[in-house]
């Protein structure tokens, strides 16, 4: 039966409890079911042929050894079967392929099997996820057939791409602009053509990377300025309520000073957002639609994970989608420092509020992937929400694991993708190494440290402007991802700092180690910065072109 037509013949409490029973689970009940469901999936799993390769030999007949004899495992472990679309190798027959990027541009494209049971329970945890955000409370909801969703996502081979599909089976909400047409439409079109139909229609859902939606959100400032594009050029096609809602927008506009924002406009229902970096954007996507976003967690490999509920004060993991094990930081760390050191894993309600975890998932419903190290970071905020009136352990996102830089979403920068573009580059670069960093309107950007060789300029000064411009070209030759954010975004996230020679030898000298390449932590940073704290010439007998 369709979402739909439960709408009609179900209370909103029996849907509730349906889609939303999770969260009033007792953190017994939820380990119960989590377990229940990873034995399942241990059967499966370890009688396919790509368990028995990663076992070798090795036959668990229980969780506990399971979790021991079962490496922690990357797309590496997968990837010849997986690219390759050996589906006999499998633990189920998938009926659809998902892709993104793997590393940066650097290798193929990663790709992952969903089972018909995998993408049953993605498209009830993706309904859950628009009750919760349309709810105001518990039991609360607002949803209905005749809703509008601005179109804001990739389209498929994508994950984002499964949303109209699976809503389709569900209920008959329409995008704007319709997903037939978006698929073919540039980033801009799609926009453009999406605002247009929103004004005629309305807009009730909003759905996108927290980057995306937020510069969506913007460009509608630009169509209220006058000229053949803006919205005042366009009222003969505004349907007359909206007509009414933008003339009394702009006179209230004008009278408190300031630009229209689609909250004038439009009364959102639900403001679902994903990806990296949405806090940098949650405030003024509030301001600007008057509703706060709701973030949730999903990705390519682990489908459609967790979701926020009515307070947006933490993430809650659906325990049918993925079985969960936890890595602690200090672990995490230790394990980055020393690979052949075997991290320890947590469950679910061994954790300590607080702390931050890598995240480990095996894929339930016949999934591929078995204590798979997706590469994000969560912290635990402890056990229930006395708002939400909840008794499992709830999250906020971090950001990737530290040896990936991830920029809005976007891209997945690694040592070797950069490395990689400085040898195309030719430039003559001694060392270096890459943080991310936050601008002062709290903007992520790649902050890299360069260190060039002493002879790399022949009489004329190499700046720092024209060192980024060189190396920006090649990163985004490179990764694809990353151009896309100048292209959509209109962003350029790489900032240059250029340090005196010999400065990467001397941390070494002083502290006795080698200064991470990417993402070291920020004392080590501070430390580097100190070392530049006596004023000289960046290189010896030469121009000085730049201070830290």
């Amino acid at each position: 039966m369709r979402f739909q037509e439960k709408l009609r013949r179900y209370s909103k409490a029996e849907i509730w409890e349906e889609y939303c029973g999770f969260l009033d689970m007792t953190m017994e009940e939820y380990m119960k079911m989590q377990k229940r469901l990873v034995a399942e999936e241990i059967k499966l799993w370890c009688g396919s042929a790509l368990g028995k390769r990663i076992l070798n030999g090795k036959c668990p007949g229980t969780l506990e050894e399971f979790r021991a004899m079962v490496p922690l495992t990357t797309y590496d472990d997968y990837a010849d079967i997986l690219l390759r679309k050996e589906t006999a190798s499998l633990p189920e027959e998938p009926v659809l392929w998902i892709q993104t990027t793997w590393e940066g541009g650097m290798y193929p494209m990663k790709v992952a099997p969903y089972t018909k049971s995998m993408l049953d329970t993605y498209k009830r945890n993706v309904m859950a996820c628009f009750i919760l955000a349309t709810g105001k409370q518990r039991g609360d909801f607002d949803i209905s057939v005749t809703d509008h969703m601005l179109y804001a996502l990739a389209p498929l081979p994508y994950a984002t791409g499964l949303l109209p599909l699976l809503l389709h089976d569900e209920i008959d909400i329409e995008y704007l602009p319709p997903v037939k047409e978006a698929v073919h439409m540039s980033f801009k079109e799609r926009n453009v053509k999406g605002f247009k139909m929103g004004l005629k229609k309305g807009i009730e859902y909003f759905f996108g990377l927290g980057s995306v939606t937020y510069f969506v959100s913007k460009s509608l400032s630009a169509l209220q300025e006058g000229g053949k594009g803006s919205l005042a050029g366009k009222l003969n096609q505004i349907s007359p309520k909206m007509m009414l809602r933008y003339v009394s927008a702009r006179k209230r506009c004008r009278q408190e000073g300031r630009e229209l924002l689609p909250r004038d406009l439009f009364t959102l229902k639900g403001f679902m957002c994903a990806g990296t970096d949405n806090w940098c954007y949650k405030d003024e996507l509030e301001e600007m639609w008057g509703i706060r976003p709701m973030e949730i967690f999903a990705g390519t490999e682990p489908t459609c994970v967790g979701t926020e509920a009515w307070s947006r004060s933490g993430m809650y993991f659906f325990p049918d989608a993925c079985f969960y094990e936890f890595i602690p930081e200090n672990e995490m760390y230790r394990n980055l420092d020393d690979p052949s050191y075997v991290p320890r894993t947590y469950l679910m309600d061994e954790l300590t509020a607080g702390e931050k975890y890598e995240i480990v998932v095996t894929v339930l419903k016949g999934g591929a992937f078995a204590r798979y190290r997706v590469g994000d970071v969560y912290r635990c905020l402890g056990n229930g929400c006395r708002e939400d009136g909840t008794k499992i352990p709830r999250f906020s996102y971090i950001d990737r694991v530290p040896w990936v830089i991830d920029i809005a979403g976007f891209t997945r920068i690694t040592e070797n993708s950069i490395r990689h573009a400085i040898e195309l580059s030719g430039l003559k670069i001694e060392d270096w190494f890459a943080v991310k960093e936050y601008t002062k309107e709290n903007r992520p950007q790649l902050h890299m440290y360069v260190e060039l060789s002493r002879d790399c300029i022949s009489g004329a000064a190499l700046g720092r402007e024209i060192l980024k411009e060189h190396l920006s070209v090649y990163v985004k030759y490179v990764d694809d991802d990353y151009k896309d954010l100048k292209k959509i975004l209109g962003m350029d996230p790489l900032n240059i700092t250029i340090v005196k020679c010999g400065t990467f030898q001397k941390y070494e000298t002083v502290y006795g180690r080698k200064i991470r390449k990417i993402n070291p932590p920020a004392c080590e940073v501070a430390d580097f910065v100190a070392l530049q704290s006596a004023k000289g010439p960046l290189w010896k007998g030469g121009n000085r072109y730049g201070e830290l």
